[in-house]
């Protein structure tokens, strides 16, 4: 069932104020990023001006978050403890270990980052607001601890022939096993896979679509590598993730530490295991 069009409008435009955070942005960002009209976001943004969720700066024309939305967030928050614990349980990573940390949700059939904290090196590959595709492979560390349908459906989104299943399904075991999962991806990768689903919204002819395909089962074979495969000697270790588990042993949302370098295994368990006793709310 497809949403209200007027109020995706409307939630896109406070989403990319949350993400710009501190940043402000321009009327014409606005228009360009969300590819809205301009009297459409103009409408939205008075609105929203109006009812605090906003606020213009009268000399550079600029728009920020406004008090109404601050005080939202705070609401929200104090209304989800775990969220709080598991944000505060990143902030220890980064001080225990000098990486970025996240927390991840799901919604539905996306990713959503909630909390992003820089590291010692302030790369951030990622903003809170983010959305990733939920499918491989990216949300491991979700579907590991899924149930036996979901786990199929997670790896249905990959496509490819019964060579990517299998190994995906190693890859779950895997994950389970340890407590943790280990990601290569890279930011670039990130952002391509985001752009092929939005491609893939907008209906592509057949052949494209084939291609598609190729290009996403491609991302599931540079984001997983194996024991024994040497790219682990040369590449960067994007994401090392557990599961938080709510109080009926789901899971909530994932913990994760991005390293952004080459890591050893021992180095990846020993951040492993960091991540899993921050997970362990």
């Amino acid at each position: 069932m497809r949403g209200s069009a007027p109020t995706s409008r409307v939630l896109d435009i406070v989403e990319l104020l949350a993400r710009a955070g501190a940043e402000p942005l321009r009327f014409s960002d606005v228009v360009r990023t969300l590819e809205l009209t301009q009297a459409t976001a103009h409408a939205i943004l008075t609105t929203l001006c109006e009812r605090g969720w906003a606020v213009r700066d009268p000399r550079d024309k600029t728009y920020v978050p406004g008090p109404a939305l601050t005080a939202l967030a705070a609401g929200v928050q104090a209304s989800r403890p775990l969220a709080a614990a598991a944000r505060a349980a990143a902030a220890e990573l980064v001080a225990e270990l000098g990486y970025a940390a996240s927390v991840v949700e799901r919604v539905g059939d996306h990713l959503v980052i909630t909390a992003f904290l820089a590291g010692d090196d302030d790369q951030r590959p990622a903003r809170p607001g983010e959305r990733i595709p939920y499918a491989p492979p990216f949300g491991a560390a979700f579907a590991a601890w899924a149930p036996a349908a979901q786990k199929r459906e997670w790896i249905g989104r990959a496509g490819g022939d019964g060579t990517v299943t299998a190994r995906l399904e190693q890859v779950l075991a895997r994950t389970r096993d340890r407590g943790f999962d280990v990601d290569w991806t890279t930011p670039a990768l990130m952002q391509a896979a985001q752009l092929v689903e939005r491609l893939d919204e907008e209906g592509l002819p057949p052949h494209v679509r084939r291609i598609m395909d190729t290009l996403v089962a491609e991302f599931t074979s540079i984001g997983y590598l194996s024991d024994d495969d040497p790219g682990r000697e040369s590449r960067p270790v994007f994401s090392i993730t557990a599961p938080v588990l709510d109080e009926r042993g789901n899971v909530a949302m994932i913990l994760g530490a991005h390293p952004m370098r080459v890591l050893d295994a021992a180095r990846i368990a020993e951040v492993g295991q960091h991540v899993m006793r921050g997970a362990d709310i």
